[in-house]
C-alpha cells in the first residue's frame, strides 16, 4: 500500500531503493538484529535488494519507513500485515539503536493503525517478541497490547531459536 502519514514527530512513508544506505544503519547493526528473524545484513547493497522486493501494491501490507520530521533522517521501518485467515494484523518494527527509548515505534505504529482503521476495520493486532527483549514488550504494552500466549520462533537462516511471547489487542 502506498503510504504517506504524518504523526507528531514522524513521517511514515514507503521505503524506496535510495534508502538502502540509511536502512543499512539498522539492518546491518548486530544490536538491532539480535532478536530479528532475518539474518544480519553484511552489505548495504543487500538491503537495497530487500527494499526493491517490497510490494507496495499489496493491500494487506502496510510497511513504511520512519522519518524524523525535524531532521529528515530515516531511522527505522515497520508496519502491519493483515492475515485474512485469522482476521489479525501482525505488527513488526526495526529502529536504529541510537534512537531507542524515545517512543518513536509506538508513535509510528499507532499512527499507522489509525490510518488503516479509516478504510478497513481492525479487529485484532498481534506482535511477537523474544522473551529477553523487554524493549519490544514495552512497545507492545504502550500500544495497549497484553500477553496472549507463549511461543517460539527461529531466524530465517536457522542460526538461532527464541522462546517468545505473543501480545495481542482486540478492538471493539
Amino acid at each position: 500500500m502506498r503510504i504517506n502519514i504524518e504523526s507528531e514527530r514522524l513521517i511514515l512513508r514507503n521505503l524506496v531503493p535510495e534508502d538502502y544506505v540509511d536502512a543499512f544503519k539498522w539492518c546491518g547493526d548486530p544490536r538491532v538484529n539480535t532478536y530479528m528473524i532475518y539474518p544480519l545484513y553484511k552489505r548495504a547493497e543487500d538491503v537495497k535488494t530487500w527494499i526493491e522486493s517490497l510490494n507496495t501494491d499489496n493491500p494487506d501490507n502496510y510497511d513504511v519507513g520512519f522519518v524524523l520530521k525535524e531532521t529528515g533522517e530515516l531511522i527505522g521501518s515497520g508496519g502491519i500485515v493483515y492475515k485474512p485467515e485469522r482476521d489479525v494484523f501482525i505488527i513488526g518494527y526495526n529502529l536504529r539503536a541510537d534512537k531507542w527509548g524515545n517512543g518513536y515505534v509506538p508513535e509510528a505504529i499507532q499512527s499507522l493503525l489509525e490510518y488503516v482503521n479509516k478504510t478497513r476495520k481492525i479487529s485484532i493486532i498481534e506482535g511477537e517478541f523474544a522473551e529477553e527483549n523487554y524493549k519490544s514488550r514495552r512497545v507492545m504494552e504502550k500500544l495497549g497490547m497484553i500477553y496472549d500466549r507463549d511461543s517460539e520462533y527461529e531466524k530465517l537462516d536457522g542460526s538461532k531459536r527464541f522462546k517468545s511471547k505473543i501480545y495481542r489487542r482486540e478492538f471493539v
